[in-house]
């Protein structure tokens, strides 16, 4: 595995710092869960399944932590361990569905004893089953993609965004692996630079041909015959086939339609909410700062007003396929995600 982006080791929780690519490649080890939902608010991790992975070891790191001698105790000290850590990101759903299933185990045992040991190993085993079922992914979105093809992508959603191997990128992975010779273009995606700090990196890191693109540059190389498909990760998708990712996907979709380019998500079952409806999605607002500098260095007047919204909904009329590790749905999206989950 070329990167982990996440892991448990030493009753620790190693990361790599993603605010530091592409300069330098460097690990952080946290013990405590508050450092944890601190890594998940301020970046460090990001992408769903990572951060959902992450919140399953903040929950873990929380159960050694208390002082807890009875159930009641510990399940009250993991409770507030849960807000904390799920009030970080409100749009990806992977978070919640990390917290829920760690909490469901926590509640099944019987003793503090048997809740600790089995939180942090049915964490570590999420954290390895995501590998598996990125993999899946990967197999399943190969057979969309033929030889010589030049497929786009918006953000990341690579082995930066999962524990390893990524949905897109997976998919851009597994084609390789399958033989076909592709090529990648990356959007730099602003205002943090996902897709020039870490697609960029990742992809070359893994010796993968990749050209990056400035976001406005989307039209001019779909106009220009240079992209063959697109594929993007999501950061939530609604039983409809609503698709919130990273803002500027719902750009780059609709241009995709306008250039009769299939448009792709690569997303685990994980990320799929079955509950609620496109209004009731929490779009997360980030800080001005993101949008009025890059670093240190100023790129707007003070006291601009700045709307930074971090997602946007794709509608499913944009969208080709939705790839899981049990199979593409495809239009109608409520049907073949409800089959989909039926063979789950």
């Amino acid at each position: 595995m070329a990167l982990k982006t996440v892991e448990w080791k030493n009753n620790s929780v190693i990361m790599i710092d993603q605010t530091k690519l592409p300069s330098s490649l460097e690990y952080v080890t946290y013990t405590d869960y508050n450092q944890v939902a601190d890594a998940i608010r301020t970046l460090v991790v990001r992408g769903a399944p990572a951060i959902g992975i992450s919140g399953a070891f903040g929950l873990a790191l929380a159960a050694l932590q208390s002082d807890a001698k009875e159930k009641d105790q510990l399940i009250q000290d993991l409770e507030t361990a849960q807000k904390t850590l799920l009030k970080t990101r409100p749009t990806a759903v992977n978070l919640a569905w990390g917290l829920e299933k760690i909490m469901s185990v926590a509640k099944s045992e019987k003793t503090v004893g048997q809740i600790r040991v089995s939180i942090v190993e049915v964490a570590k085993q999420m954290a390895e089953d995501d590998i598996q079922i990125n993999m899946s992914i990967g197999k399943n979105g190969s057979k969309l993609f033929s030889k010589n093809d030049t497929i786009m992508t918006h953000c990341n959603a690579g082995a930066l965004a999962t524990v390893g191997y990524g949905t897109a990128l997976g998919v851009i992975r597994a084609t390789k692996e399958s033989g076909k010779n592709i090529k990648v273009i990356a959007t730099e995606t602003r205002p943090v630079q996902q897709g020039s700090r870490l697609t960029a990196f990742e992809l070359k890191h893994d010796g993968i041909d990749v050209s990056l693109i400035p976001d406005t540059a989307v039209g001019y190389t779909m106009a220009n015959g240079l992209v063959n498909g697109v594929i993007v990760g999501a950061d939530r998708i609604l039983r409809t086939g609503h698709v919130f990712n990273k803002i500027g996907t719902y750009q780059v979709a609709t241009m995709a339609k306008q250039h009769n380019i299939p448009f792709y998500v690569a997303a685990p079952l994980s990320t799929f909410d079955m509950k609620n409806n496109p209004e009731d999605v929490i779009i997360e607002q980030r800080k001005a700062s993101e949008v009025t500098g890059i670093g240190d260095k100023k790129t707007a007047p003070d006291g601009i007003n700045v709307i930074n919204p971090a997602f946007d909904m794709t509608p499913p009329e944009l969208i080709a396929g939705i790839i899981t590790e049990k199979g593409v749905a495809k239009a109608p999206f409520e049907e073949s995600i409800k089959k989909l989950f039926q063979a789950n």
